[in-house]
């Protein structure tokens, strides 16, 4: 993994690249990571993101479209050093997390649309493995992702970034 993840260069060597609007807070303890996407789409209702940080990541980052839902957090700190303990790289959550404080020390990239202490519904429901479509971009399991201070790029394959 090269030292630093630098989005407006990337943006340079790959105009290509989808960014998605600048909607997301950087809320983790790295401030960049990167890696190829695995989603989740559920709204109000985190029983397939715990589904998901309870496998193996394998370096991937989860995607998790929350509907930009700021009613209740998809992601707190029992989750996310589950994430971190299963090998995830990072997490981006079109919605909000809690245990803010926690998340800003655990060891995994996480944005989110922001912060908000109720905890979401338990109800089984959400769909994984689908592509998924907010901040402009559709995102696709495969796709990579790369994050940030700067935004979050999109590309449909690894790229080769410099040390």
């Amino acid at each position: 993994m090269p030292s630093m993840i630098v989005t407006p260069d990337i943006c340079d060597a790959y105009p290509d690249v989808k960014v998605l609007e600048p909607l997301f807070l950087n809320l983790g303890g790295p401030d960049a990571f990167y890696g190829p996407v695995r989603t989740v789409k559920c709204f109000e209702d985190n029983s397939r993101v715990k589904e998901a940080v309870g496998e193996p990541g394998d370096g991937a980052v989860l995607v998790v479209d929350g509907g930009g839902s700021q009613r209740c957090a998809l992601l707190g700190d029992m989750l996310a050093a589950k994430a971190v303990d299963n090998g995830w790289a990072g997490i981006i959550v079109h919605g909000c997390v809690r245990d803010i404080d926690i998340l800003h020390e655990t060891p995994i990239g996480i944005q989110a649309l922001g912060t908000h202490p109720r905890k979401s519904e338990k109800r089984d429901e959400g769909q994984r493995d689908i592509p998924v479509t907010f901040g402009g971009v559709t995102i696709a399991p495969g796709q990579w992702l790369y994050a940030d201070n700067n935004g979050i790029v999109i590309a449909d394959e690894a790229l080769t970034l410099d040390a």
